[in-house]
């Protein structure tokens, strides 16, 4: 499930032509390119409001909606979720629901206060580009250290290059993703490829 990014505060819906949402679809192509042989559904949430808008938290309530007509359309499908930017702090978030297997979270909005404790025996990549102008990867790093701590299985990678937009190496941050997403679905070990 595809969680696309987009701003600390915000009402409104986003937009429909909505670029951060058709940058992650990319990323759903290149999932279903790694695994040809199984079936796998791909689905993206599209959110209510622009916004993570404070202690409302907007999308992570929307990931759960997401997740919840997700298990009513396929009972008992093994998740993985895929976030950008404020999508991936949602997934972060909406791991605690009882089908997400694990998160692959791209350039991750990682606030320090984020909580961790329900990663526990959660399957969690993190790529991040230390050149990041957006969102902090130290803070991304931070958060997978207490994460760990808390009993998540945590994979950090520091991506050469791509910013926060991903645009720059697109193709590598997608391959890596995919990557990592099918060793979560198939609860193989996270390794990076060679």
């Amino acid at each position: 499930m595809l969680l696309h990014g987009g701003r600390a505060d915000g009402l409104t819906p986003p937009p429909w032509v909505n670029l951060p949402a058709l940058r992650l679809r990319w990323f759903g192509t290149a999932i279903l390119r790694a695994q040809p042989r199984h079936t796998l559904l791909l689905a993206s949430v599209r959110y209510r409001r622009r916004g993570w808008n404070g202690l409302q938290a907007d999308p992570v309530h929307d990931a759960h909606d997401a997740l919840n007509e997700l298990g009513r359309l396929a009972p008992g499908l093994p998740v993985v979720l895929i976030g950008h930017s404020m999508g991936g702090r949602a997934a972060l978030r909406a791991a605690e629901h009882p089908s997400v297997r694990g998160v692959v979270a791209l350039a991750p909005w990682c606030p320090t206060n984020e909580p961790v404790s329900h990663l526990r025996d959660r399957t969690v990549a993190l790529l991040h580009d230390p050149k990041d102008r957006v969102t902090r990867a130290d803070q991304t790093w931070a958060f997978a250290a207490r994460a760990r701590a808390h009993g998540a299985d945590v994979h950090t990678v520091a991506m050469p290059h791509g910013g926060h937009t991903m645009i720059r190496g697109a193709q590598h941050w997608q391959e890596l993703a995919a990557h990592f997403a099918t060793a979560i679905l198939n609860g193989t070990p996270l390794t990076q490829p060679s």
